[in-house]
């Protein structure tokens, strides 16, 4: 298992988002989820490129996802729970998760007492 800096254990990604990890890695899958997160949209098979996608990830990597898009959903996970473990391994607050997702502290709270990584981080 993968550690951040702070030495706390990073989730696993969640099977809706392993083909979008693989081709991202940890930091652009959190940028491209908190994005696009929510909505649909459509990647382009290579070689075309989708502009808002190329702005955000670069443009190999966009055309990398071109070649997975059958794999990847139409409407982009959220994976809240998968963020706010990210989050947390980084060292944010529980205030600051929550604002960031959009969502309660008390939300949060949970997501993280349901996350073996974020109980193995607090040890």
């Amino acid at each position: 298992m993968e550690h951040s800096a702070i030495g706390r254990p990073y989730p696993n990604p969640p099977a809706e988002i392993s083909d979008l990890y693989a081709v991202l890695g940890r930091a652009d899958t959190v940028r491209f989820l908190l994005t696009f997160g929510g909505a649909r949209l459509y990647i382009a098979e290579p070689p075309r490129v989708s502009r808002r996608v190329a702005d955000l990830v670069g443009r190999d990597r966009a055309l990398a996802l071109g070649k997975v898009r059958d794999r990847l959903q139409l409407r982009v996970p959220l994976a809240k729970r998968w963020l706010a473990g990210v989050f947390h391994a980084e060292g944010a607050s529980i205030d600051t998760i929550a604002r960031t997702l959009r969502t309660t502290d008390v939300t949060v709270q949970k997501y993280l007492r349901d996350c073996p990584a974020a109980a193995a981080g607090r040890s």
